[in-house]
């Protein structure tokens, strides 16, 4: 039970993908305009990491110890295909969020992040349970960057910000103070 509460807080929190790994930045620079949209980006992106988790074991785990050298492939359809599916249900269930996110949707079929923990997961050599609490830790984590990011952005239109830093540089001054205060979070819980 110890290991898999450790898989959980270091996909969190200590190694972020978004702000410790620097995966999964396209969305977290482009959606974090609203924090609504964020968090059901984020929810998005934790449903689409538990499908390729579960699907990336099973593809290990039964199909590819006979072709090894098609992970990466294999990984890519999954992961493609999780989006889809989710791409479907969420223009029926919400239009209008399926509207707010536009393009970023597709965008995380080619979200590294979503890739980088098809990878992970089977090198470090993750069975079911602990393939689904890394999933739901790196999607939460993914998500908490994507909110944290969008809160702070949402506080900066109702200050005085000078000329020179707004936009992009305002956003990349953020997310690097973001991330450094998430580099804290190694030296409270250890390395492990």
């Amino acid at each position: 039970m110890n290991e898999l509460i450790w898989i959980f807080i270091s996909a969190l929190l200590v190694n972020n993908f978004t702000l410790s790994l620097f995966l999964g930045l396209c969305p977290f620079l482009g959606v974090t305009q609203k924090l609504e949209t964020a968090f059901r980006l984020g929810l998005a992106n934790i449903f689409v990491m538990v499908i390729t988790a579960l699907a990336s074991y099973a593809l290990n785990t039964w199909v590819l110890i006979y072709a090894p050298y098609l992970r990466l492939i294999s990984f890519i359809i999954v992961i493609a295909s999780s989006v889809q599916f989710v791409e479907m249900a969420i223009k029926k269930l919400s239009p209008e969020l399926f509207k707010a996110l536009g393009i970023f949707l597709p965008l995380i079929t080619t979200n590294c992040a979503i890739l980088g923990l098809a990878l992970f997961s089977t090198n470090k050599g993750y069975g079911f349970v602990e393939g689904l609490v890394y999933a739901l830790g790196a999607g939460g984590g993914v998500t908490l960057a994507l909110v944290l990011l969008a809160s702070v952005r949402e506080e900066t239109r109702l200050s005085n910000i000078p000329k020179l830093i707004e936009g992009t540089a305002l956003n990349l001054i953020i997310a690097g103070i973001i991330s450094m205060a998430f580099m804290g979070f190694a030296g409270l819980f250890g390395s492990h």
